[in-house]
């Protein structure tokens, strides 16, 4: 049976993230300066990226914004691109001055020697997938805090809620009957407008996850989970998210720790 072997590392270079440009830098494997700090442009990158980049290289990253998009589009031109826990390397190198040619040389000399704290890179299902579930989560806190300043005008003036659900559309015509002054009344007409419009997003968000739960890989996954006591389709589609891909975790342990459920459980697996 034939092996690939990779090539021997010849570089490892340390790059620094930034809105509209980036800073790269290099050492060897003796800890020598082979590519100076230098800063490139965003619309320069993806032609000096394929002018300069080797198969004998290895890049590391901070966590950041735009990390896993960049390291998408960067590790095929390298032997291997790393993503790094920005917190852990911010207490590994202590610096009193921070400037972006420093950190680049901190990254580099940091990955010659092994000693970058890598995190996991999701693969672009498992990104879209947390992006809806936090998507979500910002649209229904919107929503709650809106239905929570519409309650607290009512609770000021002693009026009763109607009841079921005093924010449906059957209740409207009883909210424009309330004796509040007409500042008052602007504020309840734009408020509940709000939280009809959320509701909307929210069914439609809703209607996206159960979408993605009915297909490949999270389909039979779904299944599962759903038959826990308690554990409905956001639920199991949030747990989904957070976990990626369950073969990364060596122990479950481990899977234990990285959810914080066990205070005593390592963490070696980082999201």
């Amino acid at each position: 049976m034939i092996t690939s072997v990779s090539p021997p590392i010849e570089r490892y270079l340390g790059i620094d993230l930034h809105k509209h440009y980036l800073v790269i830098g290099g050492v060897n494997a003796k800890q020598e300066v082979v590519l100076p700090p230098r800063r490139i442009e965003w619309d320069d990158w993806p032609k000096w990226a394929q002018a300069h980049l080797k198969p004998t290289d290895v890049v590391v990253v901070e966590a950041t914004t735009n990390a896993w998009d960049f390291s998408d589009q960067t590790s095929p031109l390298v032997q291997r691109g790393i993503v790094a826990n920005a917190a852990q390397i911010a207490l590994i190198a202590k610096t009193r001055v921070k400037t972006d040619q420093k950190d680049v040389r901190v990254l580099a000399r940091l990955l010659a020697v092994g000693l970058i704290p890598e995190v996991w890179v999701p693969p672009v299902e498992v990104r879209e997938l947390r992006s809806l579930i936090a998507h979500r989560r910002r649209v229904v806190g919107t929503r709650t805090s809106l239905k929570n300043r519409l309650q607290s005008v009512l609770h000021r003036h002693h009026l009763v809620l109607p009841s079921g659900d005093p924010f449906s559309a059957i209740h409207r015509a009883w909210w424009d009957t309330l004796p509040v002054s007409p500042t008052e009344r602007l504020h309840f007409k734009h408020d509940l407008a709000s939280v009809a419009q959320l509701d909307t997003q929210v069914a439609e968000i809703e209607e996206e996850l159960r979408r993605l739960s009915c297909v490949s890989p999270g389909a039979e996954r779904v299944t599962y989970l759903m038959q826990l006591p308690g554990v409905a389709l956001i639920t199991s589609m949030t747990v989904l998210s957070a976990i990626g891909d369950i073969k990364r975790f060596e122990h479950v342990k481990l899977l234990v720790g990285y959810s914080g459920l066990g205070a005593a459980c390592p963490e070696r697996s980082r999201p």
